[in-house]
């Protein structure tokens, strides 16, 4: 496809409550759309997963902004026919930037399935309608305030809960938890990075709660502490901020450091990319489930396209949109029936925009010029 026109669009979405994890607390999000139009008419629509700070990740949206205007559109404007499955190696030559690279893969992609008359779902080859859909609960002031939230999402039906944890909240509040939802529930944490390979020992007593997994307990780069520290407890470290690449989570799962893997589209530079991930993980006999950034309908429905492959055996982070926003930005949000998703049959990535209410949350839109990526 020959790229006409490319957006670059802000939002501001309020979240329905705030949601703090080790690495700090999120009352709004401020969102990075990438709108791309080809030369036959079809639009498509990336969405940018960076934080509005470097906290998660070094990417945070006003750098990705303008490494896309400025160094990621030139490679793939000026009248050059490129697929969506050339955009990762057409970009390779700027380095790191992969939730920059996924969104505008995300917005060709989009288009390009849209002009095919088909849709990602069907793209991927996904086996699944259905996929089942796990809640992140956030770390609450209270005991009392996490075990209530909890029961909110125990009685709206989500397959899964998964806790946020950081030192000094994570052997109580799990163990509350878990006597909260019973032993048959599937329960596991996530530490975002927040312990160090002291603290082997007290993560070790987290084995009693009989955890789906830990995901992310040490720092990125740790890859031999997590592969030290999967050989001592007998619950499966997962990572997630460690795995960037396909190259990465091969030596993560060869060094023994990943006994399940969190693909997160774009942390991985694209869903092209996560899919090998997946592939690879699979034929490993790797378990992966699909986390979340707290997307909106865009990139939520994609990513139940994506969880719909095999290898995608753990529940993922993708809940109800209406766990993070009052109103989505789609026509069709994302709901939870049953403890399970409907996969989105839409074209393209299996969404609808619903654009008054885009248009209402929208701070900023420029439009650059296909010939040279500028606006």
């Amino acid at each position: 496809m020959i790229i006409s026109d490319v957006e670059l669009r802000r939002i501001h979405l309020d979240l329905v409550k705030p949601f703090r994890t080790s690495f700090g607390e999120q009352t709004s999000r401020e969102i990075l759309l990438v709108g791309v139009t080809t030369a036959d008419g079809a639009t498509g629509w990336g969405e940018c997963v960076a934080m509005s700070e470097p906290l998660y990740s070094p990417e945070f949206v006003d750098a990705v902004e303008l490494v896309i205007r400025d160094f990621l559109l030139p490679r793939l404007t000026g009248g050059a026919d490129v697929k969506a499955a050339e955009v990762a190696h057409l970009l390779e030559p700027i380095k790191g930037h992969q939730m920059a690279k996924a969104a505008v893969e995300m917005a060709l992609l989009d288009a390009e399935l849209r002009v095919a008359n088909t849709n990602l779902h069907a793209r991927l080859g996904g086996e699944r309608t259905q996929v089942p859909s796990g809640v992140s609960v956030g770390i609450f002031p209270t005991l009392d305030a996490l075990l209530d939230a909890v029961q909110g999402y125990v009685d709206d039906g989500y397959a899964r809960i998964k806790l946020k944890i950081e030192p000094g909240w994570d052997l109580e509040p799990v163990r509350h938890v878990r006597d909260l939802i019973g032993p048959d529930m599937g329960l596991q944490v996530d530490a975002n990075t927040a312990y160090t390979r002291t603290d082997t020992e007290h993560l070790c007593a987290l084995d009693e709660f009989d955890l789906l997994l830990i995901e992310q307990p040490l720092a990125t780069d740790d890859l031999l502490g997590h592969r030290d520290l999967a050989r001592a407890m007998s619950t499966p470290v997962c990572l997630d901020e460690s795995i960037e690449s396909f190259a990465q989570a091969v030596d993560a799962v060869e060094l023994g450091a990943a006994e399940i893997i969190n693909i997160k589209p774009g942390r991985v530079g694209g869903y092209l990319n996560a899919v090998r991930i997946h592939d690879m993980c699979r034929d490993q006999g790797i378990p992966v489930w699909c986390g979340g950034m707290l997307e909106t309908g865009i990139g939520r429905a994609a990513n139940c396209a994506l969880a719909a492959l095999s290898g995608f055996t753990l529940p993922g982070d993708i809940s109800a949109s209406t766990r993070f926003y009052a109103r989505d930005i789609v026509t069709d949000p994302i709901s939870v029936h049953d403890g399970f998703v409907t996969v989105p049959q839409a074209l393209g990535l299996g969404f609808d925009l619903d654009h008054d209410f885009l248009d209402s949350v929208t701070t900023s839109s420029h439009r650059l010029s296909a010939l040279d990526g500028r606006g």
